[in-house]
């Protein structure tokens, strides 16, 4: 922030907080501006005094709900009517720091201006999911694995909320000053619930309001930056009521109140002695022995108020920020769920672009079906056509669209082509990305080793829309979208005995491989020579590498190749041209050392660099680094998805009579980000980068240091070094100022905060930029690559659908207090049944973000669900049976007891699936074909041990065959061990499956003792039965075709259960489209409102909403839903 921008904003305050006739900063009262709207000021603070300071609309409906609510306790607590509001962007921010100060101290948070940002550490640097979440009585049902408290505690709660203490209620802003100003902040937001699908969904939101004591008010600069600003609640065009085809017509609220933690008595609350308590009393801990008991043990808590009406209001009893967003997100699922035909989904994404090394030359081969001139005609007005025949795009010069069939030569930095008969040519630069007809992207990037080295890089137009739904924490939702590059290592081909080496290649390349396979009737089949354009790399990566498909004779002569000699080989089928025939030798060379040739290889004179990638580490720490295939390129991915996802289930935009696809859209514009591997100083660049880059990133869970720190870390030039360079120039621009100079403070990526206990924080977080909108050059690209491909206009509705779904699980070996749960290969495949099992009990290790370990519930945002779990179980199993996505999981943390691999198969699988074709990676085909194998139980130490809840797992084929797209030596990548968990150790794989299987009986039980299980769809109740008792209660087992055929999608769309939901959601439509309508039709008739009514466009609103009706009423409308998951049918 500049210092006009921190003027700017400085004066925005002092106009409310003089509004609001609270004390102003000592040079803010002789303000011009100040000065100017003074009369003003007073005449609408006197105006507010005679209209006893009323409500805004969003807080009407929240107190109407709770006078409705609690009318039968007798405590009517009543919300603050007078507030700060949070109006315009940016004034949170200001607000959170002293206006003359760097720094603010209180007992529940401590924060600092810095150099990079603003760093915030409340008093708790991570979340609980132990005895935090409470319901109120009264409203909904009240999920087993939720804490139930009566409600007229809950309005005792609510009324001592909404007391908060002086110190508290004291604004930041105003600290440093001798009469500081005390009051509540809000906030109105409204974050996305339904995503826009053109013809089919429009984009809704709820409105949410958060309320905070004014010391809190960093916690409304968070939620503010990630989920938006919603204006002033108090102006009628921010009123969501008036606007009804955007509002899913539910209301949240947030109130802040940390400092109910160990002030609260159990007695004090009107909760019950031992002896009067019923058994959830007792098990709920909503009870007493000793009459000085707190409630919750003195622990922090939230607890919420809800019911079908759509209004919910939550007090959150600690300032974590982390507890802030999950409440938005329990308030998104809840409004998702009233609603219908949407869902709220923990996970991650990212539309993924396979990108390929082209080397020096490379020629387009677009097929004949798009052209040039059919791309300019779509878009006319879009793109400049040049002399040469290529076009400029107008909008983002750096994409220049080149006819079909281009060539591109970065030795003569030129790229060529033929239009009309005649050679036209431009010149190769290297800050274009070069667009054919269909959307291919070619650019030029220089070596990372050597910025000297220049090569082509190919990147795909049609991509692959990765979704990770059901994710535990710790699952990687967010490395799912990051480059794998981060995880690269470079270095120089080299070569034992130049001269012996290429002798053995050359032998390599005239043998005969014709009788190579197993079986023998394809043998005699293939005899393409290794040098032949018609045989590809991977082809040749094919033939070299050991196979079940080949004899046993053929794969011991593999084995005895030198890996090094197969390396050489690569190098060179990946370098050869056809013109050099068979003189391929004079082009490779070593140089020559001290009268002896040396081992690093050149092609042409220029040094042959390797790229090698990580996947896991060995036991001793060290990284486990494989060789990348010369013509890989890491993805280039647009991140769509990170935690909190809104999302819907519709027939495809362009297809009406398709197959239901989903589509998502990211509720978050900042994402909360964990840099687990910032601790590491270089490795994540990104982090990095983001860290040190700026003044305005949101920083929490870090150390802060001093300019006299910066100036002490240049002097260590050797840990300087290890920095990427915005790191250090950060450090270098903290180190240049006076130390009494503001801002004073700044933060290190690999220095999270000192806790009291002498530790420092696993959690440490900030707020990264969506890379759409850090980098939009580069999603720009992405989507005119895609436009094109697709022979879409370039403005107008493109949404991608979901192309495959990939969940993920973080698994752990056993330690103290904690089971082992690491049965699960790298990757899995599992058909419904047992993938809801488990979704259904999303199990979870540890993880850095929480404190506790076991399971987080259905499809993993249990804890953050204020509904009963089976009605998000219901419309996710509907949505993968109408879809029919097939149900991937992949594993971080560990494979086996003994292979750590943190986050790399996580980020390796967008790779794998992206450079599969759809045919390819269909998991039908690939069980077919032996890619997957199924697993069966068996018998352990005279158990049964039931590994088949884990359905199928990649193999050694899949493997060698997939991953040989991206390595050169896929055999090795995935060891015996890792493929085969059990090897690693039999006795840990099956107590992990004891655990698993101990999990969903667990786990499933609770949804028959809360009676939960009654509101499940038919496939749900009996996969339910199954996980608790081993048979539904017709007497199906897992097994048993009767029950799997419930899950077919002829089976769920002829069934009557699912019509009853397609009903349930007209009917909720248009219970909506008619309470709009009389709203609309309440506004417009007040006569002291026509004129605003005009304003804002309500007649034109009224009458869109009057046609939408009898739309809705229609059977064409009931038959539009067939395909979307519908509405829940009874929430009770």
């Amino acid at each position: 922030m500049t210092a006009q921008d921190r003027l700017r904003t400085n004066t925005a305050i002092n106009l409310r907080l003089s509004l609001l006739g609270l004390p102003l900063p000592d040079d803010a009262d002789g303000s011009a501006e100040t000065a100017m709207v003074a009369p003003l000021l007073a005449r609408q603070r006197e105006l507010s005094r005679r209209l006893k300071q009323q409500l805004s609309a969003p807080d009407k409906r929240i107190q109407a709900f709770l006078d409705a609510y609690l009318a039968d306790t007798g405590l009517q607590p009543q919300l603050p009517r007078t507030t700060l509001v949070l109006d315009e962007p940016g004034l949170a921010r200001g607000l959170s720091l002293p206006v003359d100060g760097d720094e603010f101290h209180s007992p529940v948070i401590e924060s600092y201006r810095l150099v990079n940002g603003i760093l915030h550490n409340p008093k708790n640097d991570r979340r609980t999911t132990a005895g935090v979440f409470h319901i109120a009585t009264g409203g909904l049902p009240i999920p087993q694995d939720k804490i139930e408290v009566d409600k007229t505690v809950f309005a005792r709660i609510l009324d001592a909320a909404l007391q908060a203490p002086d110190d508290e209620l004291m604004l930041p802003y105003t600290a440093t000053m001798d009469t500081p100003a005390h009051c509540w902040v809000s906030l109105l937001m409204r974050p996305v619930v339904v995503p826009e699908v053109p013809g089919r969904t429009r984009r809704r939101s709820y409105e949410v309001r958060f309320i905070a004591p004014g010391g809190l008010v960093a916690n409304l600069d968070f939620v503010e930056v990630v989920f938006g600003n919603g204006g002033d609640p108090y102006l009628p065009e921010n009123d969501a009521s008036l606007d009804p085809a955007s509002w899913t017509g539910t209301t949240g609220c947030v109130i802040l109140a940390p400092h109910l933690v160990g002030t609260l008595t159990k007695k004090g609350l009107g909760l019950p002695a031992w002896d009067d308590a019923t058994e959830r009393q007792r098990r709920d801990g909503q009870c007493w022995r000793d009459p000085d008991e707190l409630y919750n043990d003195g622990r922090s808590f939230k607890i919420c108020a809800r019911d079908e009406r759509g209004v919910m209001v939550t007090v959150l009893a600690d300032n974590y920020f982390g507890y802030c967003k999950k409440e938005v997100k329990t308030q998104i699922s809840y409004s998702a769920n009233l609603l219908g035909c949407a869902e709220e989904e923990h996970s991650g994404g990212a539309i993924t672009y396979p990108a390929w090394n082209l080397g020096v030359e490379f020629t387009d081969r677009t097929p004949d079906e798009w052209t040039l001139d059919d791309a300019l005609a779509r878009d006319p007005d879009r793109f400049e056509v040049q002399p040469e025949g290529h076009a400029i795009d107008r909008k983002w010069p750096n994409i220049v669209l080149l006819p079909e069939h281009a060539h591109f030569s970065m030795r003569d930095q030129r790229i060529t082509w033929t239009r009309n008969g005649v050679e036209q040519s431009i010149k190769l630069l290297a800050d274009k990305q070069y667009l054919s007809p269909d959307g291919y992207r070619v650019h030029a990037k220089h070596r990372e080793m050597d910025a000297t080295q220049w090569h082509l890089i190919g990147v795909s137009q049609d991509p692959t829309q990765c979704h990770k739904p059901a994710t535990v924490s710790g699952g990687g939702k967010s490395e799912i979208s990051k480059s794998i590059a981060d995880a690269f290592q470079f270095g120089n081909a080299y070569t034992y005995d130049f001269e012996a080496d290429m002798d053995a290649v050359d032998e390599l390349f005239a043998g005969d491989y014709s009788n190579r396979f197993a079986d023998a009737s394809k043998n005699g089949t293939d005899h393409r020579p290794v040098l032949s354009t018609e045989r590809s790399l991977g082809s040749v990566i094919k033939l070299l590498t050991p196979s079940r498909a080949y004899t046993d004779e053929y794969n011991a002569f593999l084995r005895g190749i030198r890996q090094d000699v197969k390396e050489l080989a690569f190098i060179v089928k990946r370098y050869h041209r056809p013109e050099w025939g068979s003189d391929w030798r004079s082009h490779f060379t070593v140089g020559i050392m001290n009268g002896r040739h040396g081992n690093m290889v050149r092609l042409d004179g220029e040094k042959v660099i390797v790229n090698m990638l990580r996947v896991g580490f060995e036991p001793d720490g060290s990284w486990r680094l494989f060789s990348l295939r010369p013509d890989f390129s890491p993805a280039v991915k647009v991140q769509s998805e990170d935690d909190i996802t809104a999302s819907t289930v519709t027939p495809p935009w362009e297809d009406p009579q398709g197959i239901p696809r989903k589509y998502v859209e990211n509720c978050e514009m900042l994402l909360f980000q964990r840099p687990d591997d910032a601790i590491h100083r270089g490795y994540d660049k990104q982090a990095e980068r983001d860290l040190s880059s700026g003044d305005d990133t949101f920083i929490s869970n870090f150390e802060p240091l001093t300019r006299a720190q910066a100036r002490e870390m240049l002097t260590d030039v050797q840990a300087l070094s290890e920095f990427t360079e915005p790191v250090q120039e950060l450090i270098a621009r903290a180190a240049a100022g006076a130390d009494d100079e503001s801002p004073a403070f700044w933060t290190c990526s690999d220095e999270s905060r000192h806790l009291p206990d002498g530790t420092r924080s696993k959690n440490p977080r900030y707020l990264q930029k969506r890379p759409v909108d850090a980098n939009p050059e580069m999603t720009a690209v992405a989507d005119v690559a895609s436009r094109l491909f697709r022979k879409l206009p370039m403005e107008g509705p493109a949404p991608l659908p979901i192309d495959l779904v990939a969940a993920g699980r973080r698994n752990n070996p056993p330690e103290e207090r904690i089971p082992a749960l690491c049965a699960y290969n790298p990757l899995h495949y599992m058909e419904l049944p047992e993938l809801f099992m488990e979704f259904i009990s999303s199990m979870t290790g540890k993880s850095p973000s929480t404190t506790g370990a076991g399971s987080e519930g259905a499809l993993t945002k249990g804890p953050f669900n204020a509904l009963a779990p089976i009605v998000d179980l219901n419309a996710a199993l509907l949505s993968y049976v109408l879809t029919g996505y097939d149900g991937w999981l992949s594993s971080a943390g560990c494979i086996g007891p003994n292979v750590r691999v943190d986050h790399d198969i996580t980020m390796l699988v967008p790779e794998l699936f992206s450079h599969m074709k759809p045919a390819e990676r269909d998991a039908r085909t690939l069980i077919e074909q032996g890619f997957l194998d199924k697993l069966e139980d068996f018998e352990f130490n005279g158990r049964t041990v039931h590994a088949s809840r884990l359905g199928y797992r990649m193999n050694d084929r899949l493997a060698t065959t997939y991953f040989g797209r991206i390595f050169l030596h896929p055999d090795v990548v995935f060891t015996d061990e890792m493929l085969r968990p059990e090897l690693q150790d039999e006795q840990i794989y099956a107590d992990s499956l004891d655990v698993i299987v101990q999990t969903h009986q667990r786990v499933a039980q609770l949804y028959i003792d809360d009676g939960t299980i009654s509101e499940a769809v038919p496939p749900l109740r009996g996969l339910l039965e199954i996980m608790a008792t081993g048979s539904t209660s017709e007497g199906w087992t897992l097994d048993s075709p009767e029950f799997r055929a419930l899950f077919a999608r002829e089976s769920v769309l002829a069934s009557d259960w699912y019509a009853a939901r397609l009903d349930a959601k007209q009917a909720e439509d248009l219970r909506l489209v008619h309470e709009g309508i009389e709203r609309l039709r309440e506004y417009t008739d007040r006569p002291d409102a026509v004129s605003t009514a005009e304003r804002i466009g309500l007649p034109q609103r009224l009458a869109d909403l009057e046609e939408t009706a009898q739309r809705i009423a229609s059977e064409e409308y009931r038959a539009s839903l067939v395909g979307t998951v519908g509405r829940q049918v009874d929430f009770h």
